[in-house]
């Protein structure tokens, strides 16, 4: 289980999915920023996990964004949820393993 999953797990819940992502990489700076951008409520109706990933490594925000829609078929919380049926768990692991994979090849 990757950092991310584990922060999101906790209960009571103390994380939402983007600040599951964004703390579980390291950046525990962004909680407060991003306590409302969970539950489809980050800006553009994407993913709270994926909007973590894309403000965490930037530079990579296009590649990331790809990615995520390839695995798991849209970047957007309503349609990921109600029509695809993805578990937000998906979301906050598939969106982790892209910016950890950017964040080590710029090690």
């Amino acid at each position: 289980m990757n950092k991310a999953l584990e922060l999101f797990a906790v209960r009571p819940r103390k994380y939402n999915c983007s600040q599951s992502v964004a703390c579980g990489l390291g950046r525990d700076e962004l909680f407060e920023e991003l306590s409302s951008c969970g539950g489809g409520q980050a800006p553009d109706g994407l993913c709270g996990a994926l909007f973590a990933a894309e403000l965490v490594v930037p530079e990579k925000k296009e590649e990331i964004a790809a990615g995520f829609a390839e695995k798991l078929g849209s970047v957007h919380c309503k349609v990921l949820k109600r029509e695809l049926n993805v578990p937000c768990e998906e979301c906050v692991a598939c969106a982790f393993s892209l910016a950890e994979k950017y964040l080590s090849e710029k090690k």
